[in-house]
């Protein structure tokens, strides 16, 4: 029943195969806010330990990740989930691997307050904030200062400008026929008849949906089990932009290579084998996923 249905939404998507659209050229943001956001992102202040800081995990020089299986956050202590790209993350329809949270602002609350993470107590992290210069930028900027909601709301605004508009694919999109390659098209012809972009459409490739992990053969591959979610398998699909840059790959960040999570994927999410021709193809076409900061945005 499962494997039917799956291939009528694949037929429908084959059909409408135009599911992909470009990132936007920018989002509507509050320059103040977005100031103090980006000197928050970067504020180890924000950990118990003064040790961890948002861009420790969020590597804005790189794929907007750590490139590790999973991160380190205070004290030395391991996450339990593969640090996701902050890049465009503004797009997807929930955040973190389980989904846990609807938005940026909450993602920042949990965050901040994650034992294993930054470790911190917003009761406690307020006042310390209050002896330093952020008093005065908040009070300049927020009728009430610094709050929780506002420290989240303030690093949320910078992370709506970590987009990266103008890939090749993008291009592609909007009418460039020269903006990729003839390999390219081919293997975004696979990515459509294999079905891949089943799962990975919309405006971030990706990130708008939950799928089990296993959805037609049992990969055996052991998952973490911490919500409701992940105990039945099922993760939030993730982006595929920039994804050359954001090894390693799935929730645990066990999979090392592009090739590898490629015939992972083929064979235990769509049921199908795959060539090394075909798998060859398909990374050139990832390759025209990658897109840059905004030029504002790029790291000096």
């Amino acid at each position: 029943m499962i494997k039917s249905l799956f291939l009528i939404t694949l037929l429908y998507l084959n059909l409408n195969s135009n599911m992909i659209t470009p990132i936007p050229q920018k989002l509507e943001t509050n320059k103040e806010k977005v100031a103090l956001g980006k000197l928050l992102f970067n504020a180890t202040i924000l950990s118990k330990d003064n040790t961890i800081s948002c861009a420790s995990c969020h590597l804005l020089s790189q794929g907007g990740d750590d490139n590790k299986s999973v991160s380190t956050g205070i004290d030395g202590l391991k996450g339990d989930f593969n640090s996701p790209t902050v890049f465009n993350a503004v797009f997807n329809f929930r955040q973190f691997w389980d989904g846990r949270v609807n938005s940026l602002e909450e993602q920042v609350f949990v965050a901040i307050e994650n034992p294993v993470e930054m470790g911190n107590d917003f009761n406690l992290l307020i006042p310390k904030l209050k002896k330093t210069q952020y008093k005065r930028l908040f009070n300049n900027i927020y009728h009430d200062g610094i709050t929780k909601r506002n420290i989240a709301h303030s690093i949320s605004e910078y992370e709506k400008t970590l987009i990266t508009p103008n890939s090749d694919f993008d291009k592609y999109l909007r009418g460039d026929e020269n903006a990729i390659s003839e390999i390219q098209k081919e293997g975004y012809e696979i990515f459509k008849e294999k079905g891949c972009i089943t799962c990975h459409h919309g405006v971030n490739i990706g990130g708008n949906l939950y799928s089990k992990f296993g959805l037609i053969i049992n990969p055996k591959i052991s998952h973490l089990g911490k919500t409701n979610l992940t105990k039945k398998n099922k993760f939030k699909v993730p982006s595929l932009r920039n994804v050359l840059r954001t090894a390693p790959y799935l929730h645990n960040g066990m999979i090392a290579t592009l090739d590898e999570v490629i015939k992972i994927m083929s064979l235990h999410q769509l049921g199908r084998d795959i060539t090394s021709e075909e798998i060859y193809k398909i990374v050139q076409l990832l390759k025209s996923f990658n897109g840059n900061l905004l030029e504002e945005e790029k790291i000096k």
